[in-house]
């Protein structure tokens, strides 16, 4: 009956510990981004939310509504979350939309586009 007891135990124990290691796994790309003109300013995105230069958003081509991404501007290593909610942009200089208020929050809303670094966790 002990045996059988430590067994239960153990395996329960193991069984656990690979529970525990199934970690999400984090995502860091280096990209080129840019904001939204100012002439999408209350229209519906992709999500149906309608776009507010004010919220901390994003469009992205391909990651799940939702999905909130760490921007960190490599020039001056000011960094900001934003939450996707459109898709875009279509071009093939730039990976990544962001809010007019996060654009000024990490300091390219004067130059327009930057360097950035993203991370964000795949579920």
């Amino acid at each position: 009956m002990r045996l059988i007891l430590l067994f239960c135990l153990f395996s329960f124990g193991a069984y656990a510990q690979d529970i525990q290691t199934k970690q999400p796994d984090t995502v860091v790309q280096t990209i080129f981004t840019t904001y939204y003109a100012k002439k999408f300013e209350g229209r519906k995105t992709t999500s149906g939310e309608r776009y507010r230069s004010s919220k901390f958003t994003a469009a992205h081509r391909t990651l799940p509504f939702g999905t909130i991404i760490k921007v960190k501007n490599l020039h001056n290593g000011k960094t900001v979350e934003v939450r996707v909610n459109d898709r875009g942009p279509f071009s093939k200089k730039f990976a990544l939309d962001i809010s007019k208020a996060a654009a000024k929050a990490l300091g390219i809303f004067n130059l327009g586009y930057a360097r950035v670094e993203i991370s964000y966790v795949t579920k």
